[in-house]
């Protein structure tokens, strides 16, 4: 299925060559895991919904009963940072990212929030955006419940392959001693 970036109302979108929905991996291309929780960030999501960033926070400071810290908060320098890295990251293997010039520091909202961002700007395309944004996240839990077992493995893999690391270490020591 072709893909193409396209750039629409200031917004970052990629769509399916077949239909005007995002893609699903664009969409978990900008999700991130910050504090344990993955989120977007409000720059981001402001473009992928359409909407200009100061309507975005417009509408939620509004609604910020809507938004509890479980489902929006704001970032440190060092979360911020991590994210800015991660997006220099994803840019250099041909992935578009959005990142904000802002100097304050970005929001994120996790799936919750972004499920109350499309209650409270209301528009059509801000609820049919959502709805691919939470299919994202499902599909990024349901990748990761199903892969537990094998992220375990990697781990153990990891662990067993820094001993060995130490033990041959040890030996090669051992050697030049000779």
């Amino acid at each position: 299925m072709a893909k193409e970036v396209t750039i629409k109302n200031n917004g970052i979108t990629n769509c399916d060559a077949n239909s005007n929905q995002l893609s699903l991996d664009f969409v978990q291309s900008h999700i991130y895991n910050v504090r344990g929780v993955q989120v977007m960030v409000d720059y981001e999501l402001a473009n992928l919904l359409f909407n200009p960033i100061e309507q975005l926070n417009q509408a939620v400071k509004r609604n910020i009963e809507r938004f509890p810290e479980r489902f929006m908060f704001q970032l440190t320098k060092e979360e911020k940072e991590a994210i800015r890295q991660q997006t220099n990251d994803l840019k250099s293997q041909n992935v578009i990212s959005s990142w904000g010039g802002s100097r304050k520091l970005p929001f994120v909202f996790t799936e919750q929030g972004v499920s109350q961002l499309s209650a409270v700007l209301k528009s059509k395309t801000a609820i049919e955006v959502s709805i691919r944004i939470m299919d994202a996240f499902v599909a990024m839990r349901r990748f990761l419940t199903a892969n537990a077992g094998i992220f375990q493995r990697i781990e153990q893999l990891e662990q067993h392959q820094a001993s060995t690391d130490k033990k041959m270490e040890l030996v090669l020591q051992r050697m030049d001693k000779l």
